[in-house]
């Protein structure tokens, strides 16, 4: 079982032909509300990757909560654990040029009150993995971590958006994922090559935790014990790329849940990015579970597994 604790926001999505540059005022192609969040996206992700998903997270009162909640209600997600609050809902203000490129604003609201007490002890067992990342607040993703950890439960922190990190986190985590530009933030906190490769190698071997980097549309690499896989994207045409690394965790997550090898989490991982970059839209882009196999068959024998201490690959 996936439980996601994380942020729960409305999109609200402008297309444009380009960013506009400070100061500037252009006029937008389409305007679009929708539900979003990294912590939404992730568990609707891993639902439509075949997970049984529930959602630990906050909304406020308003208008925009029902719709928050909307996709994850449809797909099936488990949303018993959100909590209704104070704060308004979360919002994230998002332009998409003509290229796909996208450029976010995100509001936190009601992401901000999230409790690591709202997790109930019940939901953190060894049977469960545990996706997190960082639009809530630091100290109750620590919490949560650790309690989960002590349970037996298996931690997967996607370390998005790039903050500092403490150690005592990272020590309490199974599976790290970070992009390129995360990956950077977090290697001069460590002092460690913020170049892909390196950066993924140094951070399992310092922590012990499995570490992937995403590289966009070349791929990923992920550093495992005395390993590291590399793995090409595959070739697709772009329409938006809002939600592709949301997409890519909720489907490796899913996958690993199921207890299928690196090679093959991380081919499944990759097709969802992928496929996510093709339609518009960030919940409404994340692909099925057999569009994601289909893909994931044609990534994943091309992935390279690099055994230094073996000479083989």
């Amino acid at each position: 079982m996936i439980v996601v604790f994380g942020s729960i926001n409305v999109d609200l999505t402008v297309r444009v032909e380009r960013f506009p540059e400070p100061g500037e005022t252009l006029a937008g192609l389409s305007f679009e509300t929708a539900p979003g969040g990294k912590g939404a996206n992730q568990a609707l992700a891993a639902r439509r990757a075949g997970a049984v998903v529930a959602m630990v997270g906050a909304v406020g009162t308003d208008s925009f909560a029902a719709k928050a909640l909307s996709g994850l209600a449809s797909a099936g997600v488990d949303i018993g654990s959100v909590r209704r609050v104070g704060a308004p809902t979360g919002t994230a203000m998002i332009h998409v040029d003509a290229r796909g490129r996208n450029s976010i604003v995100v509001v936190g609201g009601a992401n901000g009150v999230l409790a690591a007490t709202d997790a109930p002890d019940a939901a953190l067992a060894p049977t469960t993995t545990l996706i997190m990342q960082l639009e809530v607040p630091l100290s109750a993703v620590y919490d949560v971590a650790t309690r989960a950890r002590a349970r037996g439960a298996h931690v997967v922190l996607n370390a998005a958006p790039a903050i500092a990190l403490p150690a005592a986190l990272l020590d309490e985590i199974d599976v790290l994922i970070a992009n390129e530009h995360e990956a950077e933030a977090l290697a001069g906190a460590f002092s460690v090559s913020g170049s892909p490769e390196p950066f993924a190698a140094a951070m399992q071997r310092r922590f012990g935790c499995a570490t992937v980097v995403t590289l966009g549309a070349r791929g990923a690499v992920a550093a495992l014990p005395g390993k590291l896989l590399h793995a090409a994207a595959p070739e697709v045409d772009v329409v938006d790329t809002t939600g592709a690394g949301d997409a890519f965790v909720g489907a490796l997550a899913a996958a690993l849940d199921r207890g299928v090898t690196w090679r093959r989490a991380l081919a499944e991982g990759l097709a969802a990015g992928s496929l996510a970059c093709t339609r518009a839209g960030a919940q409404a882009a994340l692909p099925m579970a057999n569009a994601i196999a289909q893909l994931a068959d044609k990534v994943e024998p091309t992935i390279v597994v690099d055994e230094p201490n073996s000479g083989h690959r």
